[in-house]
């Protein structure tokens, strides 16, 4: 059970699972993600980037192009993690489709 509380730890909250799942199909820039995970702040989103990436899950890209870009992909650590949230992304649909059926 020790497994499972530190692991809520590290991922627990509203917005770094889908984070994580955004950034399964590819690295990202802020603005990109700020748009894809819907009802999440800047200030947030700055918040949980900076938890992800001290907990080695993500990396912080600074190209040193003009304008300076900044993108964000999953680390060795945080690609381990796609196999959980497509088995996230599956119950849901399953769920959702149970749910409607019902009509609830």
């Amino acid at each position: 059970m020790r497994a499972i509380d530190d692991t809520l730890d590290i991922l627990s909250g509203k917005w770094k699972l889908a984070i994580i799942a955004r950034l399964c199909h590819q690295p990202m820039r802020y603005s990109a993600l700020l748009r894809e995970v819907t009802g999440i702040s800047g200030k947030v989103l700055s918040r949980e980037l900076q938890d992800l990436e001290t907990n080695g899950l993500i990396v912080r890209h600074v190209a040193t192009s003009k304008p300076l870009t900044v993108t964000y992909s999953l680390s060795e650590t945080g690609r381990s993690l796609t196999a959980l949230t497509d088995s996230l992304a599956e119950w849901g649909l399953a769920h959702r489709a149970r749910m409607m059926q019902e009509g609830k």
